[in-house]
Formats: structure tokens, C-alpha cells, sequence
């Protein structure tokens, strides 16, 4: 199970307004239940901090077997959503489905909720002071895999993600893509229904990325579900069925890649979206004028 601050527990919704922002133990609200496709429900998704609100009554169902995109801006309440429905984060208001189950209902549930899906996301703990075939050996058996699978699809996923060679190799020791190709081995693990992933491509090198899109493009065309959180947006054209755009702390848009994109490119629809900014005419002048300051400097001197 992923590791977190959260666990089971039960929940129910409220508004904003309430001073405690502490969830009730009155179970699952009358709008949980699951739709029969759904990998993913999420409904009326709230979260504030001190007054200031970070998530606003999200709404959104990510279709099973779809490759989703999540985009969004930096500071828009895109990680704040994904902490919330992967149970890492207590929302104030609303409720989590994954694959029909509460992810803020009973322990059972919650439980189920969790075993469904692999995550990665940046922030997380890491068990860095094992290596990584001990670390997917770990996360297996907390899984309840049994020892020979999990060791079959360690050797799988290392070989497939060039880190064979560096297996023994303590995590702590790993670049920041090496780590980035471990975390999503982790995930892979115990075969979810979904995987969530955050920056999967971030500081990975060229050729495996190119190895993590053919995995991803497999799982999900074998049923997989994958949600995929990214600032590049040609990624995301290139390998997402589906989008949504978060923006101003609220779901701004979300459907197919086609209906979001309507008729523009992404990048144009999601700046059409979010608000682009320009720099104001003359704004950082010193850049330009620092070749020409220092060409005359270096004239003067060879006079």
C-alpha cells in the first residue's frame, strides 16, 4: 500500500464553512455511488488551508482503460487533488471512488481503494537506504505477492527500465531519473487496474522514456488505466486519450483530447484556459543590453 500519512477511516461530506473540517463517521455521502465504467470518481473535491482554498468542488471520472491526462499550472491544485484521491491527503469536502471503492470510506474499503491503483508522485518517502531489487522485493511482499512472482517481475521491470546492472546499487545512490524508473517499477509491481503518475518522464533520459511509453501504451491496452500529470503538453497530445485542465484551484475543462482541445492545439487551448502572461514591453531590457555593454567594455580594453 502506498505509503502516507492517511489510512482507512471513514467520511462523509461538508461544506467548506465548517470550522473543524474534520470528516464525519457517518460512511460514504448519498452522491458516492460508483458509475459501472468508472476507474476513477471524483466528486465535489475540497481542500483549504488557513482560509485560503487550494481545491475547489472538483468533479471528474476517468473512464477505465483510457490514458487521462491532468494538466495544469504550477501552484493549481493538481498535486493537492492527487494526494486527495490516492488517500495521502484528507480533503475537507467530497469523495474518492477508485474503482467503485471509497477511498475515505471504511478500512475495507479503503484498503481496496489502495490496492487498485500504483502511484508515483514526487515528495513521497522513499526507502533509499535499500537497494533496488530489495526495495521492489519489499514492496511486493507488502503487496501479498508471493516470493517466485515477485521476483520473476523484478527481473522484468529492471531489465526493462535499464536498471539491471545498477539493482544492488543503493537508491540513495541513484540520478534522479534512476529513481524516477525504480518508483515506477514500484508501481508496477502488483499489476494495478490504475496507475498514477506524476512527471513520469521527468529527468529520464531519451531512450527510456521511449521504453516507459511503450509500457504505458501496453498496460493500458491491455485495460489498464492511466492517469498521467504533466507540463508538456505535446507528451501529453502524444500519449492521452483523455484531459482535464485544472486551473484557479478548479477543474476548467475535461473530455476526450478532442473535445478539450477544441479544434486548437493543447498548449493554445490550455493557455486559452489558465490566462496567459506576457512580458510587458521593454520588462528585463538589461538582458539585451548586456552583449552590447559588454562588447564595448572589451573593445575599450583591446584600445
Amino acid at each position: 500500500m502506498p505509503t502516507g500519512p492517511a489510512s482507512g477511516g471513514q467520511f462523509s461530506v461538508q461544506s467548506e464553512s465548517s470550522a473543524s473540517h474534520q470528516p464525519s463517521e457517518s460512511g460514504p455521502n448519498q452522491n458516492s455511488a460508483p458509475h459501472p465504467n468508472a476507474a476513477l470518481q471524483l466528486q465535489g473535491l475540497s481542500k483549504s488551508y488557513g482560509g485560503k482554498v487550494v481545491v475547489r468542488d472538483i468533479h471528474l471520472t476517468v473512464p477505465r482503460g483510457s490514458f487521462y491526462g491532468l494538466v495544469g499550472p504550477n501552484g493549481s491544485g493538481k498535486t493537492t487533488t492527487v494526494l486527495m484521491a490516492t488517500g495521502l491527503l484528507r480533503p475537507d469536502a467530497g469523495t474518492v471512488l477508485v474503482c467503485g471503492h471509497n477511498v475515505w470510506g471504511s478500512t475495507a474499503e479503503a484498503n481496496a481503494a489502495k490496492g487498485a491503483y500504483g502511484l508515483l508522485a514526487d515528495g513521497l518517502p522513499v526507502f533509499d537506504r535499500l537497494s533496488g531489487q530489495e526495495y521492489l522485493h519489499y514492496l511486493g511482499l507488502l503487496r501479498g505477492i508471493d516470493e517466485p512472482t515477485v521476483a520473476q517481475r523484478s527481473r522484468e521491470l529492471l531489465d526493462a527500465l535499464d536498471l539491471a546492472d545498477s539493482s544492488s546499487k543503493l537508491i540513495v545512490d541513484y540520478s534522479a531519473g534512476m529513481t524516477k524508473k525504480i518508483l515506477l517499477a514500484g508501481a508496477l509491481l502488483h499489476r494495478p487496474d490504475i496507475l498514477i503518475l506524476d512527471e513520469p518522464f521527468e529527468a529520464v533520459d531519451p531512450v527510456s522514456a521511449t521504453t516507459i511509453r511503450e509500457i504505458l501504451q501496453a498496460y493500458v491496452a491491455s485495460s489498464g488505466t492511466v492517469i498521467m500529470s504533466s507540463h508538456v503538453m505535446e507528451t501529453v497530445e502524444a500519449l492521452c486519450d483523455h484531459v482535464a485542465v485544472i486551473g484557479k484551484n478548479q477543474l476548467l475543462a475535461d473530455g476526450t483530447l478532442d473535445e478539450v482541445r477544441a479544434g486548437s492545439s493543447l498548449s493554445e487551448r490550455f493557455v486559452e484556459l489558465v490566462g496567459g502572461r506576457h512580458l510587458a514591453e521593454g520588462s528585463l531590457g538589461w538582458l539585451a543590453g548586456a552583449k552590447s555593454e559588454n562588447s564595448t567594455t572589451e573593445k575599450g580594453e583591446q584600445q
